[in-house]
């Protein structure tokens, strides 16, 4: 049985329906208001490269993988110069130690939850969106969306140990961040929320 032109475009409306929601949720947390274009050229890209899908099983990652593209070329364009990062910096940051040192909630029996619970999930998107594209993507794809590191590896077409030093790094420079974005917006003072 011969699979019709009609067949395949119908094959890949329902597996862009079943993907849809997801797909959306990802190209939000790596680019925030430019998710929709970012959906949009990832649909446009397959549609036309539709006959590169051999093993309609594969769909699902295939798309995916189609966006996570579709969203890095939508940051590059944002943004021709890589934001400079002192790792140093970061590295010697520890968010336990500096809640602990600061001591943010005076008589606080759960200091680490209490700065924690400040922050809302449009805060915590904030955050994120502050990071460089390199390691906001890694840490979106494993921990917000629960891929392993080597599928995100696989998504990324990196080796597995950049992806892992991505997650660090991305781990590290995102608590440097929680503290300064909760500086910057008060949630640093007790009963903000």
């Amino acid at each position: 049985m011969q699979v019709t032109e009609a067949d395949q475009r119908e094959d890949f409306r329902q597996m862009v329906r079943a993907e849809l929601p997801r797909l959306y949720t990802i190209a939000r947390s790596l680019l925030g208001t430019d998710a929709e274009d970012a959906v949009q050229d990832c649909m446009v890209k397959a549609f036309e490269r539709l006959d590169q899908l051999r093993d309609p099983a594969a769909g699902a990652a295939w798309l995916r993988s189609i966006l996570v593209n579709c969203c890095r070329d939508r940051s590059r364009a944002r943004a021709r110069q890589p934001v400079a990062v002192d790792f140093e910096e970061v590295e010697d940051f520890s968010l336990y130690r500096k809640i602990a040192y600061e001591d943010p909630f005076p008589y606080s029996d759960s200091l680490h939850l209490d700065f924690l619970q400040g922050f809302g999930q449009e805060d915590v998107r904030a955050v994120l969106l502050r990071l460089p594209e390199i390691y906001r993507v890694a840490l979106v794809l494993v921990y917000m969306h629960g891929f392993l590191a080597k599928e995100a590896a696989a998504i990324l077409r990196v080796p597995l140990g950049t992806v892992l030093a991505r997650l660090h790094r991305g781990r590290k420079l995102f608590e440097k961040q929680m503290w300064d974005y909760a500086e910057e917006n008060g949630l640093l003072k007790e009963g903000v929320r």
